[in-house]
């Protein structure tokens, strides 16, 4: 046994490494910046939607939220928003970003702030749903009672204003979940989710929950409702980032899908910090965004979707969708003949610390070569480049504009390529700073405008125009004359080693692209870089800044020198993920220095992070490690069913997992391997569509299953001896015939008794812990047996019996041609042995089917004791719990279990023929935990109730009414 305990520690080793590791995410691999938010609130109930409204009232409830002495307590001023809470959410969770938008509409109690006074804006009413806290991400029924319940409280709070209204909806984790079900719906103006799951279900444990989603998704494709989906990257523990990416509708005919954004806090302008999945909404650098988005967007409710876009993407930028312009109070044309000659000068270079005077400064286009650009580049301290500022900046306005060769020609603006703002680190602090963050004033704003060849032809001069500047800020402009570096590294020259990538230090920004390495979640990159005069960072406008780019939509941003002397920049990615979709590849790598030069980056170190790779693992695959741990238990009772029907007693839990371990072990690593390189679809094995470099992910977690298969069978071994020692102090008779066959028929009506109640009342899910705790019993009490049995093997009054024959041990054995076995009958403390050996084994194996059930299982004790009988009786659309009533599932265990609890054996004739024999279903049931376990782990339970039913089918058959 030394290999099954060999094999335990190194599982139980790798758990705590894969934990371990998994907790440094949010230290290591994406800290958190986040200020905390402060707020005085209030919660008025709405009892006005009652029972009349819908019969959920009595289970759910509404709130209108109110910041004390800010705004009156009761009268409705504004237009609506509702917040939708998650899974063990609450209608509270609304007062942060509640509280920012009244503060911000308001400059003080009741005064409208100056910068909504000549505007439409209106201050915003927030409502809130509250659903005690119920386990939606577990059990998809009571995902449709919620939307039920917010579909109800749409039109009462649209009730409550005159017509026309419009309403925006907020949605944190599950609820913007049930924020998507609510559409299509007409007067719904934009929906914004946060750590919302799009595409995979965060707990896969209810096949409901799939078909909400897929039907989800099949919304986002077709309405026209703006949607916006906030994800706060590695830092959310609970949702995987790749699953919070909202899925691109294709356009159309030349018309573009409608607006879905997808927004990554670590690129959000103004935040830049991955932030966890509770923090999400009471992060100040994000909960301000999203109540100015409210309240900007409840202003132009009535206009087209594409308007409304707009406005979400100036209040949720992340730099990777071009700004709209802005033309009011924007100069499209500069007459250089109109400015005297004081206010000109010609520079080939900018670099300006602290600007004191209004000029325009005039930058010569360099002559470029045919089919090559020459960026010009600008970066601005707190200072605005219209549209694109901090929140609150400084004085300090910056335009630019291409002139002309011809002296008569006035300069035309000069369109970006790129504009956006991007953090300007503190020197001497981490970055993020913990608990603090940015501020919405700080931030540098980067201009880029690609020079080409046919411009340079025609166009001698770019003008810089500075106005506002009081001193304050700094700027730096010049051309950048390098092209962007392509690097051809591959994966496997990656993995040990690493490699070094020169970069151009005379360069203020130097871009490297990564074609051939993976863009996905699950790999972790190190970069070290080496500065050239490290002692003189502290005083460059701009230390260097790293920014890491990953697909279309995830940007992340490292101070480089931080990173000094010996701290390692990790890079991630969420572009692609297990499940989810194919792996990616290709991502780009971009150095932000200041133009003076005195801080360059000489080069930067790649390599593999193992020990941020392994966090991703353990986060992503931990539902997988139960799926394939009943694939590998149901292995061992198919050696142990087929050992059975041999001459020899079915053997040991222990001796089975050894004989997996010994002979199946290795080759299924081997397998393993095999199987990860076949690109076979990202809802099968582990979802990584074939990606050589994620083949050894296979073998690991191979190792991981079966140890921990030895160790919960250990676990269960010393439970089970306990049990079994205090049920032998107890008086015991042993059963005849007669009373095992009435106790037999009687069972029937019990079992009857328990379907009727998973039809009206109970989930399925309670009667298979009860067929567990029924099981366990039966074990425990024939442990008690077995250990008086073994003292006096020769005493036993059990009686010789045949596997093909009948009970009575004075009946001859039948020898019909369709027998399958004639082997010698075996002992009656061997029969015992067996009998005993194979009802361990179903427990094992329903012992890992248990967190498959369990979650749903808690859900509706969860819900009874909040809401009483009237959340499991028909609330909402039809039963209440109408997705756990199939009788079908449960069936099969309770069978299986009553059978073995009378003393019935499974190791007689087979009823199906030499070609169907129980332990045929065992191979079924591991068939669907290795393949499509991962993914979706109920569906192992729904095969293994299935192979259950064969196993009842052929096993037990006529002998179960007594006749044999």
């Amino acid at each position: 046994m030394r290999s099954l305990v060999s094999l335990g520690v190194l599982a139980l080793l790798c758990v705590l490494t894969f934990y371990r590791a998994g907790l440094d995410v949010v230290k290591t691999l994406s800290p958190q910046g986040c200020r905390m938010s402060w707020m005085s609130p209030s919660y008025v109930l709405q009892a006005g939607l009652n029972t009349s409204w819908t019969p959920l009232a009595s289970r759910y409830s509404l709130f209108l939220y109110r910041e004390v002495g800010w705004e009156g307590p009761v009268e409705l001023r504004g237009s609506p928003v509702l917040f939708i809470p998650g899974n063990a959410g609450s209608s509270h969770q609304v007062r942060s970003i509640a509280s920012s938008a009244t503060r911000q509409y308001f400059s003080s109690p009741y005064h409208v702030s100056p910068v909504f006074e000549p505007g439409p804006q209106q201050p915003v009413d927030f409502f809130a749903l509250e659903f005690n806290e119920d386990l939606s991400a577990f059990d998809g029924h009571t995902l449709d009672a919620e939307t039920d319940y917010a579909r109800a409280a749409v039109d009462y709070i649209l009730s409550l204003y005159e017509k026309p209204t419009s309403i925006i909806i907020l949605g944190h984790s599950m609820g913007g979940t049930v924020a998507v079900s609510l559409l299509p719906h007409p007067n719904v103006s934009a929906l914004i989710t946060m750590s919302t799951a799009q595409t995979l279900p965060p707990a896969r444990l209810d096949r409901r929950i799939d078909s909400i989603l897929a039907r989800n998704l099949q919304i986002l494709r077709e309405d026209p409702t703006p949607v916006l989906s906030l994800c706060g990257g590695a830092t959310d523990l609970l949702v995987p980032a790749e699953s919070c990416i909202l899925p691109v509708p294709e356009a159309s005919g030349g018309v573009s899908g409608p607006y879905r954004r997808t927004v990554f806090t670590s690129a959000l302008e103004g935040a830049w910090t991955g932030v966890g999945h509770k923090e999400m909404v009471w992060c100040h650098q994000v909960r301000w965004r999203v109540a100015r988005a409210a309240i900007e967007v409840a202003a132009v409710a009535g206009h087209p979707p594409e308007v409304r876009g707009q406005v979400l993407d100036r209040w949720l930028r992340d730099g990777h969708v071009p700004p709209t312009p802005v033309t009011d109070g924007y100069k499209d044309n500069l007459d250089l003949r109109a400015l005297r000659p004081e206010e000109v000068q010609y520079s080939d270079a900018l670099l300006l610390r602290g600007p004191t005077q209004p000029r325009t400064y005039l930058l010569p286009v360099p002559e470029v070569p045919a089919q090559s650009s020459s960026p010009f580049v600008l970066y601005m301290s707190r200072g605005s480049i219209a549209p694109v500022s901090p929140h609150h900046p400084l004085p300090l306005r910056v335009s630019v504009y291409l002139c002309p060769s011809s002296a008569h020609t006035p300069c035309t603006r000069l369109v970006p390529t790129e504009l956006k703002l991007v953090p300007e680190p503190v020197p001497g602090k981490p970055f993020p700073v913990p608990d603090e963050g940015s501020d919405e004033s700080e931030g540098v704003v980067v201009f880029v405008a690609d020079i080409t060849a046919g411009t340079s032809e025609q166009h001698q001069h770019v003008a810089v125009t500075i106005e506002g500047a009081d001193g304050r800020g700094w700027l730096t402009a010049s051309f950048v004359h390098n092209e962007p570096a392509v690097n051809d590294l591959g994966m496997f020259g990656l993995l040990w080693a690493g490699s070094k990538i020169d970069t151009l230090a005379s360069s203020p920004r130097a871009k490297i692209a990564f074609p051939n390495l993976l863009s996905d979640s699950l790999i972790v990159y190190k970069v070290l870089p080496t500065l050239k005069e490290p002692t003189t960072c502290t005083d460059a406008l701009l230390p260097p800044l790293l920014e890491h780019t990953s697909g279309h939509i995830e940007t992340h941003y490292f101070s480089l020198l931080q990173s000094q002397p010996h701290h390692d920049i990790l890079l991630h990615s969420h572009s692609s993920g297990p499940f989810v979709s194919a792996p990616l590849y290709g991502f780009n790598l971009t150095v932000y220095t200041s133009h003076d030069q005195s801080c360059a980056v000489e080069s930067l170190h790649i390599s593999v992070s193992w020990w941020g790779t392994l966090g991703r693992w353990g986060t992503r695959y931990a539902q997988a490690v139960v799926a394939w741990g009943v694939g590998g238990v149901a292995l061992a009772l198919h050696h142990a069913w087929g050992a059975g029907e041999g001459p020899s007693p079915v053997p040991s839990v222990s001796k089975s997992l050894a004989h997996l371990a010994a002979r199946w072990l290795p080759r299924m690593l081997v397998s393993s391997v095999v199987v990860s390189f076949l690109p076979l679809p990202a809802g099968m094995w582990l979802g990584n569509v074939g990606a050589p470099v994620l083949a050894g992910v296979a073998p690991l977690l191979l190792l991981v299953v079966a140890g921990l298969a030895c160790v919960s069978w250990a676990v269960m071994s010393v439970v089970l001896a306990a049990a079994s020692r205090a049920l032998s102090c107890g008086p015991r008779r042993p059963a005849r015939s007669k009373e095992v066959i009435g106790a037999r028929r009687n069972a029937l009506f019990s079992m009857l008794f328990v379907f009727i109640l998973i039809v009206v009342f109970i989930p399925w899910q309670v009667a298979f812990l009860c067929a567990w705790i029924y099981h366990f019993y039966t074990c425990a009490t024939s442990g008690a047996v077995v250990r008086s049995a073994s003292r006096n093997p020769k005493e036993t009054s059990i009686p010789l019996m045949s596997r093909e024959g009948p009970s009575n041990p004075s009946s001859p054995v039948p020898t019909s041609p369709t027998s399958p076995i004639t082997s010698p009958t075996l002992g009656s403390f061997d029969a015992l042995m067996s009998k005993h050996n194979m009802n361990r084994h179903i427990l094992l194996l329903m012992t890992w089917l248990l967190p498959i059930a369990a979650p749903v299982l808690a859900v509706w004790v969860r819900t009874l004791a909040g809401s009483g009988l009237q959340a499991v009786w028909g609330a909402g659309s039809g039963w209440g719990w109408s997705s756990d009533r199939n009788v079908l599932i449960v069936a099969p265990w309770l069978v299986l279990v009553e059978w073995a609890g009378v003393g019935g054996s499974l190791l007689g004739p087979s009823f199906g023929g030499p070609m169907l024999r129980p332990r045929h279903g065992m191979l079924a049931i591991a068939l669907a935990a290795f393949f499509a376990g991962p993914r979706s782990p109920y569906f192992v339970f729904e095969v293994g109730s299935v192979a259950m039913m064969f196993v009842c089918a052929v096993a037990i058959g006529p002998r179960y009414w007594g006749r044999g």
